[in-house]
C-alpha cells in the first residue's frame, strides 16, 4: 500500500536526517517506529505526507507517486493520509464538533468550512466518530476544556473523519499518563482492524509498541537498524537501536551492593519507556 524507496532527507547544514529508507507498508498493518530522539521518526512520518520534503528517494501510496505532486494534486492525496498529532493540534476556541469537521476541509472548501456549513453526511459522520472514540457527551464544549487523552480523542476522530487509507501518528502518547496511554493506543489499534487502515506510529514507549504493533522498525541516526516482529525485539536489538542499557534486568537488582537497605527484593518490574526529548 506505501512504499518508501531510497528515501533521503538531507538539511541544507549538510546533516542527514534520514539515509536510504526503504519500506513497505501493507494495507491493514499496523507499524510502531521506535528509535532515541533525534533518530528521524518524525521526519520519516512528515516525508510521507510531505509536511516535510525529502531530499532523495519515492514515496508511494498505492497508485500516487506522491514525491512528484504539487499544489491541488497534493492536497487531494493528503486527504487520504490522516494525521494524529502529539500535541492534538486542535483549534481551542472551537468546539469538539467543529475540530473533528475541520477534518473535512480538503472536501467542502474554505467558504463552507468558514461558515461552518457542512454537509449533513459529514455531520452524522461527525456524531458517528464521536461516539466511538467516547466523547458524544463532549460534543459542545470548547478544545481547550478538554483533559489530554480527550483531546487526543478528538485529534483521532478528526483524521478517521478523512477517510483515510493511512494514519500517520507522531507521538500519541507523549502527554499522557501510562492508563490514558495504553487507552489511546488500543482505541487506534481497534480502528485500524475496523477500516482496515494501514498506520504508521511514532512512539518513544517500547512496550506499548510491542504491545500494540503488528511490526517494529528501529531507526537509528536515520537509518533502519532493525524491522521485525514485537517479539523479536530482544536486549541485543534495543540496544543496537538506543545504545548501550542493562535491558535484561528491569527489576530491582536484588545482589546489587547499590541497593537501598530496606528496598524490597521484589520490586515489581520497571516499565520499559524511553522518556521523549527533544526532536524525533
Amino acid at each position: 500500500m506505501l512504499t518508501l524507496s531510497q528515501v533521503t532527507k538531507r538539511y541544507p547544514t549538510g546533516d542527514r536526517a534520514l539515509t536510504d529508507i526503504d519500506l513497505t507498508l501493507p494495507r491493514g498493518q499496523v507499524m510502531a517506529l521506535i528509535g532515541p530522539s533525534g533518530a528521524g521518526k518524525s521526519t520519516l512520518i512528515r516525508c510521507v505526507n510531505r509536511l516535510v520534503e525529502p531530499t532523495s528517494g519515492s514515496i508511494r501510496l498505492e497508485e500516487t507517486e506522491l514525491t512528484r505532486l504539487s499544489g491541488n494534486a497534493l492536497r487531494r492525496a493528503r486527504r487520504a493520509m490522516g494525521m494524529i498529532f502529539q500535541e492534538y493540534a486542535l483549534v481551542d476556541r472551537l468546539t469538539v464538533m467543529e475540530n473533528v469537521l475541520s477534518g473535512r476541509l480538503g472536501y467542502v472548501g474554505f467558504w463552507r468550512s468558514f461558515l461552518r456549513r457542512y454537509p449533513a453526511d459529514d455531520i452524522a459522520e461527525a456524531f458517528r466518530l464521536l461516539e466511538r472514540v467516547g466523547l458524544p457527551h463532549a460534543m459542545d464544549k470548547r478544545a481547550d476544556a478538554l483533559s489530554g487523552g480527550q483531546r487526543q480523542r478528538v485529534g483521532i476522530a478528526r483524521a478517521l473523519i478523512q477517510s483515510p487509507r493511512l494514519l500517520l501518528v507522531d507521538e500519541p502518547t507523549a502527554s499522557l499518563d501510562p492508563k490514558t496511554s495504553r487507552q489511546i493506543m488500543r482505541l487506534i489499534r481497534e480502528l485500524c482492524a475496523e477500516r482496515e487502515l494501514a498506520a504508521i506510529i511514532n512512539i518513544h514507549d517500547v512496550e506499548l509498541a510491542r504491545q500494540f504493533a503488528d511490526r517494529i522498525v528501529g531507526l537509528r541516526a536515520g537509518e533502519i537498524v532493525f524491522d521485525g516482529r514485537p517479539e523479536a525485539l530482544d536486549a541485543e536489538t534495543l540496544t543496537t537501536i538506543y545504545g548501550e542499557e542493562n535491558w535484561g534486568d528491569t527489576r530491582a537488582q536484588e545482589e546489587s551492593p547499590g541497593t537501598p537497605a530496606g528496598a524490597s527484593a521484589s520490586a515489581p518490574p520497571a516499565r520499559l519507556t524511553l522518556a521523549s526529548g527533544g526532536a524525533s
